[in-house]
């Protein structure tokens, strides 16, 4: 309250944390050389196929009033602007899916309105709303309150976005079987039944085949063939190459299909965007009645603007990216607020921080000789559990080889950066139990360092600004590889998204459910009972099956944001009294927190002569096996698709026996969620084991 009592108070104070460090910004970017290229070039990439399928989705949804144009302006835009008066610069500016939701709803209402369906564009001005309310909550510090955001309504969003793109991409499917709408000609070969069946299959057979390999080249780093630079440029590169590489194919065909087959992408004049730039002049024809009732969507699309940045800027600065510069939540929502002004003035959908560029971002610009000073660290810690050392003996050990290796002027820094690891190894080694495993905590708790500045942003934003002119190309890519696209940015928003794997959980029989334990697994699956986690995932489905249907109503499905804004109500005051605070704590905690699979527990429980004697006969081509091995490979080890930073959780264990007759109840520990289930019984069979 006393924050909100005082304005300007944090928009003041960001900017003076910022200024002290705008020109080392700026110096560290130009420090790195051409190197600086490398994350520049993968985050243009990973901004741009997202700006031309949602460009085209608008084009579609406003019946040719939005499209790729203004979506590619807009980022390049409010890059350019975030990246030079920004207070966090790694945050990446675009479009996002909301938007396209919200942009669908007002265009479907207008529509119903002869007196404002040809003032759509000036009306959608109703970004003025938006900002104008952003303002207010920048200057009454409502970042603040940020926290009562909690994983359960950021979730369920993500879940719901995820939910009706998936649906989108079916409608656009089964659309390539039919004529499009307004171009029924009778003379097109390419309209015939024939054909048009011919192009739906090639539809469905170009955009699984798109979605299928992009998942593929996902994990290219974790590939076993292959040097390490390649994996980096395949994982980088790989979804664009991959449109580039199916849209070649698509002219594979024989030389008698028609040329509308398959269906291509409509391609835009990059200087004739619709109705945009001079839609300002406009704003005064429109009805008073319309101008007061865009409040509505005004303040929904506030609401959605606010939780989307800040949860962005929130992933992107991470405790464990360990950011020295200071945050500025409060000033970079007032300048959000004057970006959405000047593009809902230029008739461009407004930008904000996305997901999960963002911290894909921070995450690329990870600088560690990690692989060096981990080898060393471990060794150290060997030779001092050898010893029979101290607790604090064994940390101190690997503090002054990470000091002396690291070469950093600031001890109270590395100290800083040390206390997850310092905490591990105090409590890992205690009456005579070595549960603190070298090779797995230093490898879970080294600290990350990022080159804090705004350069790459800057080249980013510019390449966005120059692919406005190469829009004519878009007409070769297959109107299939955008569905394709947007499946597969739907599917791939899931891993990370615990309610998502909650579902999942739930689906798994009771039998196999030892499986779920022998790999890495959400902490909440040993620590909550079946029965909370079944009450609490149920919740959650019902909430969002009500959101859906929200969705389906077309004056209602304007408020669809209304729903998560009252889930903070029913999370804060209603769920605690039918969960208990410990449980409800961990099914909606604020970090996501993984336990090792059991066997792999067993097997950091035994002695190191193995592991060290596999390992020894590679021991003469050291050098070029860390090269191999990456941080960005580790990196994608240690986080979600959606970039959060995953915890690991340190459990004990407790073997059971094997029955008389052969068979075992489980041979790896019971999580709590069955133990507290008298029904809950696991049978698992001599054979299931290896």
């Amino acid at each position: 309250m006393e924050n909100t009592l005082s304005p300007f108070r944090g928009i003041k104070s960001d900017i003076q944390g910022r200024l002290a460090c705008y020109k080392e910004d700026w110096i560290n970017g130009f420090k790195n050389g051409v190197a600086i290229l490398t994350p520049a070039i993968s985050i243009f990439f990973a901004s741009a196929l997202p700006a031309i399928a949602f460009g085209e989705l608008l084009n579609k949804k406003t019946g040719g009033k939005v499209n790729s144009v203004q979506t590619f302006c807009s980022a390049a835009i409010c890059g350019l602007i975030h990246t030079i008066l920004g207070g966090q610069p790694l945050l990446i500016q675009g479009v996002a899916e909301p938007t396209v939701l919200m942009y669908t709803f007002l265009y479907n209402f207008s529509k119903g309105k002869d007196d404002l369906k040809p003032l759509f564009m000036p009306w959608i001005g109703v970004c003025v709303w938006t900002a104008l309310l952003l303002l207010l909550l920048a200057i009454f510090n409502a970042c603040t309150l940020i926290d009562l955001f909690t994983r359960i309504a950021e979730e369920l969003i993500e879940m719901l976005i995820a939910v009706l793109f998936i649906q989108e991409a079916i409608k656009g499917i089964i659309s390539e079987f039919h004529v499009p709408k307004g171009k029924d000609d009778p003379n097109n070969k390419a309209y015939q039944s024939e054909w048009l069946y011919s192009n739906g299959v090639l539809a469905i057979l170009f955009s699984l085949g798109l979605i299928y390999t992009a998942f593929k080249t996902r994990k290219a780093r974790s590939w076993w063939y292959g040097p390490g630079w390649m994996r980096n440029f395949i994982a980088n590169f790989g979804v664009p190459m991959l449109v580039v590489v199916w849209a070649g194919l698509s002219y594979a065909v024989p030389s008698k299909v028609p040329s509308g087959v398959p269906r291509r992408l409509f391609s835009p004049h990059p200087w004739h965007s619709g109705e945009s730039w001079t839609i300002a002049t406009e704003m005064g024809e429109v009805p008073t009645k319309y101008i007061f009732g865009a409040f509505i969507p005004g303040l929904m699309m506030a609401i959605l603007f606010f939780f989307e940045h800040n949860v962005a800027s929130k992933m992107a600065q991470q405790k464990d990216f360990n950011l020295k510069n200071p945050s500025a939540y409060h000033y970079d929502i007032f300048l959000l607020a004057f970006m959405t002004l000047l593009c809902g003035l230029l008739g461009l959908p407004p930008s904000y921080a996305l997901l999960p560029h963002s911290p894909m971002h921070t995450k690329s610009l990870a600088v560690l000789k990690r692989q060096l000073i981990r080898r060393k660290m471990v060794e150290s810690a060997k030779e001092s559990i050898h010893k029979h050392a101290s607790n604090i003996e064994i940390y101190g050990n690997m503090q002054a080889v990470f000091l002396e290796m690291d070469r950093t002027k600031s001890t109270h820094r590395v100290v800083k950066e040390l206390e997850n690891l310092k905490d591990v190894v105090m409590k890992g080694i205690s009456d005579g139990n070595a549960t603190f495993d070298p090779e797995k905590h230093i490898e879970n708790y080294l600290p990350v360092r990022v080159n804090e500045q705004r350069l790459s942003n800057l080249l980013q934003s510019l390449l966005l600004a120059a692919s406005v002119f190469a829009m004519p190309a878009l007409k070769r890519i297959p109107s299939s590889l955008l569905w394709g696209y947007i499946a597969y940015m739907a599917i791939d928003s899931l891993p990370g998204n615990q309610f998502w794997e909650r579902l999942r959980l739930l689906l798994v029989s009771k039998s196999r459910f030892y499986k779920v334990l022998e790999q890495k697994h959400a902490s909440f699956v040993e620590t909550v009972p079946y029965i909370y986690i079944l009450g609490f995932t149920l919740f959650q489905l019902v909430y969002l099956l009500i959101c859906y249907g929200m969705t389906w109503i077309p004056l209602v499905g304007i408020i669809f944001p209304l729903p998560f804004v009252l889930l903070i109500i029913i999370r804060h005051l209603i769920l605690p009294k039918f969960f208990e605070p410990r449980y409800l704590h961990e099914l909606d905690a604020h970090e996501y927190e993984e336990v090792l699979g059991a066997s792999r527990r067993s097997i950091h429980g035994v002695s190191f002569s193995f592991r060290e004697g596999v390992i020894s006969q590679y021991n003469d081509n050291e050098e070029e096996t860390e090269e191999e091995f990456t941080d960005f490979e580790l990196l994608d080890e240690l986080t979600t698709n959606r970039g959060e930073v995953i915890k690991i959780r340190t459990m004990s264990f407790h073997s059971e026996r094997w029955t008389p007759n052969g068979a075992c109840q489980s041979t790896l520990p019971r999580p709590m969620s069955m133990r507290h289930d008298k029904h809950f019984k696991v049978q698992v069979h001599p054979g299931d084991i290896v």
